[in-house]
C-alpha cells in the first residue's frame, strides 16, 4: 500500500504482477501447437466418422503428501495420466492437454517445475500441451497451497469406440500392472503416514502415475482386438471394471494371478487397513484392465509383456454389472 495517497496495489492484494509475467516466460517454450492470442488451435488428423473425446481429472490429496516430503516433479506425469489412461479407454488417439494451476500465491519456480512435468508427460503420451492457466488467489488458497486440474482431448472412429457393448461371455480380462498407488486413496495414506503406520517414503508413495497410452497404441497398430478397458481409479477394481461390462455379465478376477506391487504391500503389511476397504479404495496392482477375446490375450502379452490374464467375463445375475 502506498501511504502517501492511500492507494492499494494488485501486489499489495496477494497478486504478484511481475511473477506471472516470469511465469509465463519460463514455460512458454513447452506450449505446442498454434496460439491465436487467447486460445490455441490443433490440426485434426484424417479421419472417415472420427468422434470427438474428452475428460478432466486432477490428484487429490496426493499434492499435500508430495509437499509434504518435499517432491513435486512426479505431479505432472499424475496430472496427465489421470486424464490421458481415462480417455484412451474409448480407443481414442490422445490429441491435446491443457492445465490448470490454482495457487495462493505465485512460486514461479515451483509452478516452472509443475508445468515441465506436465509437458514431458504430454510428449510421452503423444498429447500436445496446447496451453492452460495459472491463477493467484490469495484468500481462496492459503500460502503454499495449490491445485493441479487437467483437461484431455483425443479423437475415435464412431466404428471403433471400445465399450461394453463389445464385451462377451468367454472374454479374457488382461491386467497391466500400476506403478504405485498411482493418484487415488492418499487420504487415508497419508493418516497411515501420520500415524506413524507406514513409512514416509517418497520413491514409493510418490511414484508417478503409469502412462499406458504407449501399451494401447502399440496394440491398436498391430489389429489386436481389445473389446473394453478399464483404467483403475478411485473405487479399485471393485468399481471401475464394471463400468467396463455391459448389464448381465460379470468380471471374475483371481487376485493370485497378479503381485500387488511393494507400495501397495506396504499400506497391506501395515495391518491397519481392512483388506475390504483397500480394495474399495486402490488399485491393488493394476492401473489398466483390457477385455478381449480369450484368443487375442497371447498377442496382448506379447505387445505388452508385463500383461497378465487376471480373470474372465461370464454371465452373471440379469441387470448387474459387478466384478
Amino acid at each position: 500500500m502506498d501511504e502517501s495517497d492511500g492507494t492499494i496495489s494488485y501486489r499489495d492484494a496477494g497478486v504478484d504482477l511481475d511473477a506471472a509475467a516470469q511465469h509465463t516466460s519460463a514455460i512458454a517454450g513447452l506450449i505446442a501447437g498454434g496460439q491465436t492470442g487467447f486460445a490455441a488451435v490443433h490440426p485434426l488428423p484424417k479421419m472417415r466418422d472420427p468422434l470427438l473425446v474428452t475428460c478432466t481429472d486432477g490428484i487429490g490429496t496426493k499434492l499435500l503428501l508430495a509437499q509434504e516430503l518435499g517432491r513435486l516433479e512426479g505431479l505432472g506425469q499424475d496430472l496427465v495420466a489421470m486424464c490421458v489412461n481415462d480417455l484412451i479407454c474409448t480407443g481414442a488417439q490422445p490429441l491435446v492437454f491443457l492445465d490448470y494451476l490454482a495457487v495462493g500465491r505465485l512460486d514461479p519456480e515451483a509452478a516452472a517445475v509443475l508445468v515441465r512435468s506436465i509437458a514431458a508427460a504430454c510428449a510421452a503420451s503423444g498429447l500436445a500441451l496446447a496451453g492452460g492457466e495459472t491463477a493467484e488467489m490469495p484468500g481462496l488458497y492459503r500460502p503454499g497451497h495449490f491445485d493441479l486440474a487437467g483437461f484431455a482431448c483425443g479423437v475415435v472412429e464412431r466404428d471403433e469406440v471400445l465399450g461394453p457393448g463389445r464385451v462377451r461371455a468367454g472374454d479374457a480380462v488382461m491386467g497391466i500392472p500400476s506403478s504405485g498407488l498411482h493418484s487415488n486413496g492418499y487420504s487415508l495414506v497419508r493418516a497411515l503416514v501420520a500415524a506413524g503406520a507406514i513409512p514416509a517414503d517418497p520413491d514409493l508413495l510418490l511414484a508417478p502415475t503409469r502412462l499406458y497410452t504407449g501399451e494401447m497404441a502399440a496394440l491398436r497398430a498391430a489389429g489386436v482386438k481389445v473389446r473394453s478397458a478399464a483404467h483403475i481409479t478411485g473405487g479399485g477394481l471393485v468399481e471401475n471394471l464394471p463400468r467396463a461390462l455391459p448389464e448381465g455379465l460379470t468380471a471374475v478376477v483371481d487376485p493370485r494371478r497378479w503381485e500387488p506391487g511393494p507400495a501397495m504391500s506396504l499400506v497391506l503389511d501395515s495391518g491397519r487397513v481392512d483388506v475390504e476397504e483397500a480394495w474399495r479404495t486402490f488399485n491393488m496392482g493394476l492401473g489398466m484392465c483390457l477385455i478381449c477375446p480369450d484368443r487375442a490375450a497371447p498377442a496382448v502379452v506379447e505387445l505388452v509383456p508385463d500383461a497378465r490374464v487376471v480373470g474372465w467375463v461370464e454371465p452373471g445375475p440379469e441387470g448387474l454389472r459387478r466384478v
